[in-house]
């Protein structure tokens, strides 16, 4: 059987997606880690599928992350599949899209695409985040903003052990029985927050992760967010008993489409 498959990436974060609407190829969680194998496969953080949806949204994402196992969000990734609806002609090419994922209803604007780069940038709604729910742990601060994550503040972050230090971090009994995803935050003399990534279903470092910026930009204050990958701006609404109205923008990239086979 023959796949079509396109690959994007958001700051670096990349990702293998596939549309779903007229046949759904019921990938099992060894052919998603196949595929994204970056020796074998196609090489990828996750891949996502887009479906069709009920009449209240435009569509639904479903994400799985590198090494095949389903995960709740991925703020880089649906701003990905955002733009690839919209390439699509998913509500008549707009730019503008409510759709479905595992942590509920998302809104995506796309606030710009160069169609000769195939390069843009795009606006998506997290999901709202109970102040009741962070809490500290170890020595930073756990929460969820789709999935969950661990922020710690640390110093000379460009040196800083990542891997092993995420790794180790990543499934202590703190975190919970899943774990998290580890952020490593710096900030920089410009305002900027530095981030630095180890996800949980990558075992790895990633060049950027949305969900992980929207979570350190909550914990620290800082709308301004830098990353291997690409720069990021995370607004949102405090009020005295969640974050809400939390809008993650950043950059996508549409970088080449193909085909697999089964």
């Amino acid at each position: 059987m023959k796949i079509p498959f396109y690959k994007f990436d958001g700051a670096g974060n990349d990702f293998i997606l596939i549309d779903t609407r007229q046949h759904d190829p019921q990938l099992s969680q060894e052919a998603i880690a196949s595929l994204c194998h970056r020796r074998f496969g196609i090489g990828a953080d996750g891949l996502m599928t887009l479906h069709d949806a009920s009449s209240d949204f435009d569509f639904e994402m479903r994400y799985y992350n590198s090494d095949g196992r389903p995960a709740e969000m991925c703020g880089n990734g649906g701003r990905c599949i955002a733009v690839f609806a919209h390439l699509l002609g998913v509500k008549g090419g707009d730019k503008e899209l409510r759709f479905l994922a595992p942590d509920g209803p998302h809104d995506a604007q796309i606030l710009s695409w160069d169609s000769q780069s195939r390069r843009g940038m795009v606006c998506l709604g997290m999901k709202d985040v109970a102040k009741a729910e962070i809490r500290p742990v170890l020595d930073g601060t756990l929460l969820n903003t789709g999935v969950p994550h661990y922020v710690q503040q640390v110093k000379e972050l460009s040196h800083f052990d990542v891997e092993g230090e995420g790794r180790r971090i990543r499934h202590l009994p703190d975190l919970g029985p899943q774990g998290a995803n580890v952020n490593f935050v710096e900030p920089l003399p410009n305002g900027t927050l530095q981030v630095r990534t180890y996800e949980r279903g990558v075992e790895g470092e990633t060049w950027s992760c949305g969900t992980g910026v929207t979570a350190c930009a909550i914990v620290t204050g800082h709308e301004q967010i830098a990353t291997a990958g690409g720069d990021f701006r995370v607004t949102y609404t405090e009020t005295p008993m969640a974050y809400t109205h939390v809008q993650l923008t950043g950059p996508v990239s549409f970088n080449f489409k193909g085909e697999f086979y089964l």
